[in-house]
């Protein structure tokens, strides 16, 4: 186990990775399996430890019920749904209005 640092030149962020080494029998080397657990603060030089998934440390100061955000995510995708019939019935529509001017 080590713990790596990659610079990306496109983002200029050094992120900070643990790799751990083992052996590949198909291919008959060694390998790296690396996990991403941070990246370097330009400013600071320390690390700001990250879930892999471009979303920062979890924390949860002001933890909302997931029922709410479930109930109120349901309503967005009604009222999308809504608005997609709603364009599928406009669209319909002009398609039979251009084959009946033809």
């Amino acid at each position: 186990m080590a713990i790596i640092k990659q610079f990306d030149k496109r983002s200029g962020i050094t992120y900070v990775y643990d790799s751990k080494s083992y052996y590949d029998k198909e291919k008959k080397c060694s390998r790296a399996k690396r996990t991403l657990i941070g990246k370097i603060d330009p400013d600071t030089g320390e690390m700001i430890p990250t879930d892999g998934r471009n979303k920062g440390a979890k924390s949860k100061p002001n933890a909302v019920s997931p029922e709410v955000d479930k109930d109120k995510r349901i309503q967005e995708l009604e009222d999308q749904n809504r608005q997609l019939k709603l364009q599928i019935f406009a669209l319909k529509k002009e398609i039979e209005r251009i084959q009946n001017s033809n």
